[in-house]
């Protein structure tokens, strides 16, 4: 029979049936628990933490029984980790590094040492917690950041709080930086109260354990509970939490519309050294920081837990707007907003000076993670969605242990010192160092109109290949939501939109700010093929060609650049148009028209852009019938009409008559539009065709 375990405060997820098909497997059990602890943000954030569990294995090398510790590598998540994610050590080994360790000034040499521990060798990397794992006996452990432990552990008088909440069934050791020394203190605070069944780290975490996966588990969640339930009561009989409100929210479409307008300006100062990419959040939990009287107080004084830091910065920049300011005249907010910025990397560098060490990596940016708007929201600004999401959501659990570190006592955060240890730790610079290369369109917003298929999905699709963040915009919301669904949101987000429409348009726009914090390259693919004789053609037809193709491409310019000029920081545009606005054919009047009107507008544009780095090119297409959606029912009739040929025998037709004699595909066009925006960043006003080589199409 299955158990049932209801908790108030925390989720239960645990299945017996899901758990009993891994048999006796203990390191997929201690996989499975790790990955349900990793799914709750209250538990531990994405990254943070670490579990583990000890097999006994048969040594290749002696074929003796060993005892063997399977732990989260570096860098891993545990609501997310797989076999591969995971480190196998010789426990004797890893215990037998205490009769090496040279004492505190030894650390980073340990952490070196634990791979003459290496027992799998397709381990992941050992992280600097794998001797808190190792000299700790229990068979199951997890090490968890749950809000409302920080939020005790953070308190004033935590060791006094954790004793009147737990008794003596819970150890506590003050606040220590992560390494092998704190495994040496987790292990004597163990034999010091033998029977414990978990141990409170001062302003940093928790650890607990048990003899199997399942009893591991429930001890977590039965500790966190217990936690969770001290501050709720505490709450409850303080009557409120942060002071009290000191202003009241905006309603919630006004902030969405405060947010959207001040984000690009936010975004640009954000990226003075390297160009960000931005996230909002509204949320009650937010709000109730961010509007209350104490945030003024609690703001500069930091967080506490190293992860949260880490990923945060040492503290946010709180702005002096007024909930209710006009943030229409963007010169002016700006002058309000420089200095505030300029305070910050001032207040950032002089951290960096007074804490560093002779040995100290190089300062790295000192501009805001975490920006408050009381009465709106919270921004976060990062190098791409999902470290700017993420750090978002690690200030959400800052605020939640401050919440309870206020209302059990009074929060404390890590001396400046200790944080400046952890930030500009040489192994975690080293991690840094580790990180893969940055893709070409890393750090970039695209929005590209029709790319709910063909040529537009194409593009959109490499865009997000090449590391932008992409808006998928189109007028059919079925299509432009299918083609989305293979991406995370952290990659790519879609948003119905209609190019005829400058509401619809500036729609789209909004949600591009709101979802990535501003926009870098705008594609405009959007397109329809009209292929008619003079006499044939209406001016329905001419007027929905214009409005697509020509006064589409002029409303997403004029919202975007927009946009762009808030930022400061540049920006790409690419039309698609085609080879019909350069040659004169039959039966093409309307189109032809359009498409040369397009082309010409791009000129037009990269003349007036360019004092703002703003550059705008063409790319024309020709013949791209495999998979190009204006190649469907009546375009192509027209245009094997006009050529004397069957429908069937269009694609070997268009193949056989440019000078390469290739077939053009949509994925040709995005490679030409990715030439545009990652490798031709000189060039504005160009035409780039991609057409296999049409000699009467070439540009003169």
């Amino acid at each position: 029979m299955e158990n049932v375990k209801t908790f108030k405060y925390v989720d239960y997820l645990w299945d017996d049936s899901k758990a009993a098909s891994f048999g006796d497997d203990q390191v997929a059990l201690f996989l499975y628990r790790s990955n349900i602890l990793g799914a709750d943000l209250r538990i531990t954030n994405y990254g943070g933490g670490n579990t583990s569990c000890k097999t006994i294995e048969k040594d290749p090398l002696t074929n003796e029984e060993v005892e063997v510790m399977w732990v989260k590598g570096s860098g891993g998540d545990i609501g997310t980790l797989t076999r591969k994610g995971i480190a196998g050590l010789y426990t004797e080994r890893l215990r037998n590094l205490k009769n090496v360790y040279g004492g505190l000034a030894d650390e980073d040499r340990m952490v070196g040492l634990f791979d003459h521990c290496i027992f799998d060798l397709e381990s992941k990397a050992p992280s600097i917690d794998t001797p808190l794992h190792g000299l700790l006996p229990f068979k199951h452990i997890d090490h968890l950041h749950p809000d409302a432990l920080i939020a005790v552990a953070a308190a004033k008088d935590s060791e006094a709080i954790t004793k009147e909440i737990w008794g003596d069934t819970m150890g506590w050791v003050p606040w220590q930086r992560p390494g092998f020394d704190l495994g040496l203190q987790l292990e004597k605070c163990l034999a010091d109260n033998p029977g414990i069944r978990g141990i409170v780290l001062g302003s940093h975490g928790l650890f607990t354990w048990g003899d199997t996966s399942y009893e591991c588990y429930m001890n977590s969640l039965e500790v966190i509970e217990t936690a969770s339930e001290y501050i709720a009561k505490k709450i409850e009989e303080n009557g409120q939490v942060f002071g009290g409100q000191k202003v009241e929210s905006l309603p919630a479409e006004e902030r969405k519309n405060k947010a959207a307008q001040l984000m690009p300006l936010l975004r640009g100062l954000a990226s003075s050294e390297n160009r960000m990419v931005g996230h909002f959040t509204d949320s009650d939990v937010v709000l109730e920081y961010i509007n209350s009287n104490d945030l003024e107080r609690l703001a500069p004084l930091g967080t506490s837990c190293p992860d949260h830091f880490l990923r945060t910065k040492i503290q946010p920049l709180v702005l002096t707007l007024d909930k209710n300011e006009d943030l229409s005249d963007s010169k002016a907010i700006l002058d309000k907003l420089n200095p505030l910025f300029e305070q910050y990397r001032q207040e950032y560098k002089d951290y960096y000076e007074t804490c560093k060490h002779p040995n100290s990596p190089a300062m790295r940016d000192p501009n805001p993670v975490i920006i408050i708007y009381p009465g709106v929201g919270m921004f976060s600004f990062s190098k791409d969605k999902q470290t700017t999401r993420v750090a978002n959501e690690f200030y959400v659990n800052a605020i939640n242990v401050m919440r309870g570190a206020e209302a059990i006592s009074e929060y404390t955060s890590l001396p400046r010192q200790e944080a400046f240890d952890i930030e500009y730790w040489l192994l975690e610079e080293a991690k840094l160092q580790r990180m893969p290369k940055e893709k070409p369109l890393s750090r970039k917003v695209a929005i590209v109109t029709g790319a709910g298929g063909g040529i537009g999905q194409a593009i959109a699709d490499k865009m997000v290949a090449e590391g932008a963040v992409v808006v998928f915009t189109d007028l059919n919301q079925e299509a432009v939501e299918s083609v989305t669904a293979k991406y995370n949101k952290d990659q790519a987000v879609s948003v119905p939109c209609d190019v005829t429409s400058e509401e619809s348009i500036a729609n789209a726009f909004k949600e591009a700010v709101l979802a990535f914090g501003g926009v870098d390259i705008i594609v405009h693919s959007a397109g329809l093929a009209i292929s008619k004789s003079l006499e044939d053609t209406t001016t329905k037809d001419w007027d929905l060609l214009e409005n697509v193709l020509v006064k589409g491409q002029f409303m997403m310019a004029k919202s975007g650049t927009e946009i762009m000029k808030k930022q400061n920081l540049g920006g790409d545009i690419v039309n698609i148009a085609s080879k019909n606005g350069l040659v004169a054919g039959p039966n093409n009047v309307a189109y032809g028209t359009a498409k040369a009107a397009q082309q010409h507008m791009t000129r037009l544009l990269a003349a007036e852009l360019a004092a703002d780095k703003i550059r705008v090119n063409v790319v024309n297409p020709d013949g791209v019938i495999v998979g190009s959606k204006i190649w469907e029912g009546s375009w192509a009739e027209g245009r094997a009409k006009a050529n004397g040929i069957s429908v069937e025998e269009l694609p070997a037709f268009y193949a056989k008559r440019n000078l390469l004699n290739e077939i053009i595909l949509p994925e040709d066009i995005a490679n030409g539009v990715f030439a545009c925006v990652a490798i031709l960043d000189k060039t504005t006003g160009n035409i780039i065709n991609v057409d296999g080589g049409m000699a009467n199409a070439f540009p003169r």
